[in-house]
């Protein structure tokens, strides 16, 4: 292209240098002046043209050589390249042919493989004939050992005995000997174990979360015990933790004896169910929960029960006292003003001069005297009596009312959502009751002695009345 510019612009050039050449000779050859030879003056810018346009033609000539010549440069560029990619192609298309080719007997191979498969598989199927129903049963055996294995408490003093069962349930070949045997030895180290109370050293996590190594009692594959506190067995870890609540202090003593001995028999407390009663321990309410569950109410008829218990305590004890006292008196014949009976027996030295009717008044308002000390406090509890089954029903409603408010606004898909108004209404009416029916029974008692001795002054008014009567006859 840059070649082709060329031979233009020269082309160009020439046609221009022949338009203006006669018109450059013409203004030359007109004669400003006169001359001495005009033949000569006319020669020499003819000659000067004539130069020019030779020198145009050579260079047009050149130009023309030149691209000529890189054409043919090009062309012959093109025509190799053009071998080159006919060369390359055929190479392709031989390696697509091989290709091909080489498809063909791989699948040939292919199918090959899958007929003799077929057939491997089919005397493979033929020859094993009990042996695959005994590897089924083996693979199903190592599946409940292992799931054993990681569920018993023994776990946490021998780890590590399920990789070997793990492997052969795992596995899609025929077991070994070896294999068997190994499966064989840790069934049997199991139902020794669990015959076993044992004493071995084994991390313990604690509440807290720490985890010690600590001395632990294993009795069979049901309960664990480390310083005197109940363990749980985390088959999840294989780890052995704290109860976040332990049983009842009997059990607690027990499993510190058990922790304590060395030899001989002790008495120690047995989970049946290998941790799974220990366990709902922790969802079990304590007392103080069961009392916190009451609510406000709750807690008021527990005050109403620590007041009522104290002041009939106090009541049956005072009037036990006095009733003793009482009784001495009548044993006496002088009487003492520390004492009911003495204080009315003074009240009949000091009117026994008087008439009978007058006498009997004077009596009478002694025995008056003393009922208000003897009954006191006794309307008191017969009122908290009355009121704590009271407060029991109104704590009933209220905790209903909350288990209804919790329904309209969470429905009723979860029952634990509603298990704390129910509890306040449960607990409330059994606190109620516990608070009524002990404080009715010491009531019952206090008012008897109280009775007891009013009856005895009573009584002992009316002899010294009737015997102030025979006297006076």
């Amino acid at each position: 292209m840059k070649n082709s510019l060329k031979t233009v612009t020269a082309i160009a050039a020439l046609t221009l240098g022949m338009a203006i050449a006669p018109v450059a000779f013409a203004q030359q050859a007109k004669p400003t002046a006169p001359a001495a030879n005009p033949a000569a003056t006319a020669a020499a810018p003819a000659a000067g043209a004539s130069k020019s346009l030779q020198e145009l033609l050579e260079r047009v000539r050149q130009g023309r050589a030149e691209d000529s010549t890189v054409n043919k440069q090009r062309e012959d560029e093109f025509r190799r390249a053009q071998a080159d990619q006919q060369r390359l192609l055929q190479q392709a298309k031989a390696s697509v042919a091989s290709a091909e080719a080489d498809g063909a007997k791989l699948e040939a191979d292919f199918q090959k493989g899958e007929l003799k498969l077929t057939d491997l598989q089919n005397q493979l199927q033929e020859r094993l004939g009990s042996f695959g129903e005994l590897f089924g049963v083996v693979r199903q055996a190592a599946g409940d050992t292992r799931g054993q294995l990681r569920n018993s408490i023994i776990s946490a003093q021998r780890s590590g005995r399920d990789v070997v069962i793990d492997k052969l349930a795992q596995s899609k070949e025929l077991p070994e000997l070896k294999q068997l045997e190994s499966m064989w030895a840790v069934l049997l180290e199991e139902a020794i174990e669990q015959g076993k109370i044992a004493r071995f050293t084994a991390p313990v996590v604690s509440i807290d979360g720490k985890e010690n190594n600590s001395e632990v009692v294993r009795i069979g594959p049901f309960t664990a015990v480390s310083d005197g506190k109940y363990l749980n067995y985390l088959s999840s870890t294989q780890r052995l933790a704290v109860l976040g609540r332990q049983p009842s202090a009997a059990a607690v003593s027990a499993g510190q004896d058990l922790a304590d001995a060395t030899s001989g028999m002790v008495d120690s407390a047995v989970d049946p169910s290998r941790g799974a009663l220990l366990s709902l321990l922790v969802q079990t309410a304590s007392f103080r929960e069961r009392l916190d569950q009451g609510g406000t109410v709750g807690w008021v008829i527990m005050v109403l029960l620590v007041i009522g218990t104290l002041m009939s305590l106090e009541r049956i004890i005072t009037l036990s006292m006095v009733a003793s006292k009482v009784m001495t008196q009548t044993k006496s014949r002088t009487p003492s003003g520390s004492n009911p009976l003495g204080r009315v027996l003074l009240a009949y030295q000091e009117n026994k001069g008087r008439e009978t009717e007058t006498l009997q008044l004077k009596l009478d308002e002694a025995i008056l005297k003393e009922l208000p000390s003897l009954e006191r406090g006794l309307s008191t509890i017969k009122v908290i009596i009355a009121i704590a089954p009271m407060l029991g029903l109104l704590g009933t409603v209220t905790g209903m009312i909350t288990t209804f408010e919790v329904i309209t606004l969470f429905g009723s898909g979860d029952p634990k959502m509603m298990a704390g108004g129910i509890s306040q209404a449960l607990v409330t009416t059994v606190q109620g009751l516990v608070t009524a029916i002990p404080l009715l029974l010491l009531h019952s008692l206090a008012t008897g002695r109280s009775r007891a001795v009013v009856e005895i002054l009573e009584e002992q008014s009316a002899g010294i009345v009737a015997e102030h009567m025979e006297k006076g006859k």
